[in-house]
């Protein structure tokens, strides 16, 4: 993953190859083939393995804010921040997010459920009693702004503004501005 993660940090999605994977990690094509069925799924698995490399950061060093809008605004700040230091590596493994194979699908499934689980626990004291369906709705929110911030249709401070808003609207604190 490390090998894929840094072919797509130095020249994005169609600098990924099998091949250039397998040679830059220093292993056979098949043992790169053996976990891994495609390009696609490769990647995915590398956004999982960032996302719970986020977790742990974030572990430890917890999230700032009076409220749980306020925290989970943070959280999802400071994950917006992490990517946009590596946009390249983003936009490649968020265009293999999008392909429909079973081991893309069950990467998916499991930065979906790390992120909730983030905001869950960001939210902390004074969270509605329906927080986690809250947090998968934020997921959602989330991917949209990384998608357009992505395909540069919003920058990233109109990214962060959005989620913002989001934690407002669905977590309730202060005015929406």
């Amino acid at each position: 993953m490390e090998a894929a993660m840094s072919l797509a940090a130095e020249g994005g999605y169609d600098a990924v190859q099998m091949r250039d994977v397998a040679e830059r990690a220093d292993v056979a094509l098949g043992t790169v083939y053996r976990y891994f069925n495609s390009k696609d799924h490769l990647l995915a698995a590398a956004l999982v393995h960032w996302i719970d490399q986020l977790a742990e950061v974030l572990n430890d060093a917890p999230v700032k804010g009076d409220d749980a809008s306020e925290r989970v605004a943070h959280l999802l700040e400071r994950s917006m921040r992490a990517m946009n230091r590596q946009p390249k590596l983003v936009a490649a493994l968020l265009t293999a997010m999008s392909s429909l194979e079973p081991g893309v699908t069950e990467c998916r499934e499991r930065v979906a459920t790390t992120m909730e689980q983030l905001m869950t626990d960001a939210a902390g004291p004074g969270a509605p009693n329906d927080i986690a369906e809250r947090s998968r709705m934020l997921g959602h929110v989330w991917n949209s702004a990384l998608m357009s911030w992505i395909h540069g249709t919003i920058d990233l401070g109109r990214a962060v503004t959005d989620l913002d808003v989001a934690c407002r609207l669905l977590l309730g604190s202060g005015p929406v501005v």
